[in-house]
C-alpha cells in the first residue's frame, strides 16, 4: 500500500538531500528540492563527500557532465552512503554516449548498490549492453511497454536495485514488484534537465519511505502530476513559463492532490 502522505513528511522533516548534481540542471534540482520541502547540498569536491554525506539523509548521484574527478566523488559518495544504510540515486544521465561513459559507470554499479537507478530507455539499453539510441544525453528510442518492463526487470535483477525507467508511462521494478504511472505532459522534453529533477525526487522520498519501490512510484506520479498541473497553468505561454510553473506546481501539490490524481498501476507482486 502507497502512503501518500510520505509527501507530507518531507516538508515536516526536511531532509537534508547530497546533490551531487551536473552543471545544467544543478540550480533546477536545488529549486525544486526546496519547493517540495527538502534541503538541498550540493558539495562537490572529494575532500568533503564522505563528512557531507554522513550527514545527510539520502544521496542524489548524476552523472550528466561527468570527468574523472566528477565519478571519483560519486565512487566516494556512494560507498559512504552505503556504508551508514542511505538511500541513494544513480542517474546515469546519457551513459550510452560514448564508450567512456559506459565504462565508469558501470565501475560506479561495481563499486556500491544504489537503493535507486533512474533511466530513460536508451540509458536502460546501454546499461543492459544493448543498442541505446540517444541524442546527446536525450533518448531518441522507443519501445513497446511489454519490452520497457523486461528491460527494467532485466536492470533490477542485474544490480540488485528499484530501477525507475521513464517515458510516457514510467516503469518501477525492484525485482519483485511492477508499477507504472502515467500522465504527465508531453512539454517536459522541451525542458533542460527533469529527468535529472525527478532522480532529486526519488532522494525526497526515499529520505522519509524506506520502501524504495514505493518512493519511486510516489515520485514518478508526483511529478507527472505536477507537469500535468504546469501545462494548464501556462496554457499557451512559451516553455519559460512551463518551467516556472513546474516549480509552482511542486510546492502546492499536496498529499491529498497526489492520491486523488496520482496515476499508479500495480502491474505484478
Amino acid at each position: 500500500m502507497l502512503d501518500f502522505n510520505r509527501l507530507t513528511r518531507i516538508k515536516e522533516e526536511r531532509p537534508l538531500l547530497h546533490c551531487v548534481s551536473n552543471i545544467v540542471s544543478a540550480n533546477d534540482c536545488a529549486n525544486l528540492a526546496l519547493a517540495v520541502g527538502a534541503s538541498p547540498m550540493m558539495a562537490q569536491a572529494a575532500e568533503e563527500m564522505a563528512e557531507i554525506t554522513a550527514i545527510s539523509s539520502a544521496t542524489v548521484l548524476n552523472t550528466g557532465t561527468p570527468d574523472r574527478e566528477r565519478f571519483e566523488v560519486c565512487r566516494v559518495c556512494g560507498r559512504a552512503a552505503q556504508a551508514v544504510g542511505q538511500p541513494v540515486v544513480l542517474d546515469p544521465v546519457g551513459v550510452g554516449a560514448s564508450s567512456w561513459r559506459l565504462k565508469e559507470v558501470t565501475k560506479l554499479l561495481e563499486a556500491f548498490r544504489p537503493s535507486v537507478i533512474r533511466v530513460n530507455l536508451s540509458e536502460a539499453e546501454a546499461l543492459c549492453r544493448q543498442e541505446g539510441r540517444e541524442q546527446g544525453v536525450d533518448s531518441t528510442a522507443s519501445a513497446a511497454p511489454e519490452k520497457r518492463v523486461k528491460l527494467a526487470e532485466e536492470l533490477a535483477e542485474r544490480y540488485a536495485a528499484t530501477v525507475l525507467l521513464t517515458g510516457p508511462e514510467d516503469i518501477i521494478c525492484d525485482g519483485v514488484r511492477i508499477l507504472s504511472t502515467s500522465g504527465g505532459s508531453g512539454r517536459m522534453a522541451l525542458v533542460t534537465g527533469t529527468g535529472c529533477m525527478l532522480s532529486v525526487l526519488c532522494g525526497a522520498f526515499a529520505a522519509v519511505e524506506p520502501d524504495t519501490a514505493a518512493a519511486a512510484a510516489l515520485a514518478s506520479a508526483f511529478w507527472k502530476l505536477c507537469a500535468e498541473r504546469a501545462s494548464a497553468a501556462a496554457q499557451d505561454r512559451g516553455i519559460g513559463s512551463f518551467r516556472a510553473e513546474l516549480i509552482n506546481a511542486a510546492e502546492l501539490t499536496d498529499a491529498k492532490a497526489l492520491e486523488a490524481r496520482g496515476n499508479i498501476r500495480i502491474i505484478s507482486g
